[in-house]
């Protein structure tokens, strides 16, 4: 980040800071209504959302060569997101979804989600255990 728009960055988060204390104050003094640091709420959720989504694919673009390690994690984690949902399924019976109230897509896609999970658990075990031996052997 260049000194200008880190200046710039700093000048505009103390704005917003300064704006949210005095909204806060306001609202406990009851000058303002609760609606609108609900709405300032919003707005903030937003501008976090949007900041946190772009700055990254901003970096990804500017650095294109250290960009590539991250690239094939997510491709990684698109196929292993892929496997999991190919080898989930639906267990229970047409009566049981009808009581639970969920279809039988949504279902697979719990199973897809737990299968996930349960792979990502068992390569961060994995690689602790690997990076407990390997460092041993050192």
């Amino acid at each position: 980040m260049t000194d200008k728009s880190g200046k710039i960055l700093k000048w505009v988060l103390s704005l917003i800071l300064a704006v949210s204390a005095v909204m806060g104050l306001l609202f406990y003094m009851d000058v303002i209504a609760d609606d609108l640091l609900i709405y300032w709420g919003y707005i903030l959720v937003i501008i976090t959302a949007v900041i946190t989504i772009i700055f990254p694919l901003v970096y990804l673009l500017l650095n294109l060569k250290s960009s590539v390690k991250f690239l094939l994690i997510l491709a990684l984690l698109v196929v292993l997101g892929i496997v999991s949902y190919a080898f989930s399924g639906n267990e229970f019976t047409a009566l049981q979804l009808e009581k639970m109230e969920v279809t039988a897509d949504t279902s697979r896609w719990v199973g897809a989600g737990l299968i996930f999970t349960y792979i990502l658990a068992g390569l961060t075990v994995i690689s602790i255990v690997y990076a407990s031996i390997s460092r041993i052997f050192k």
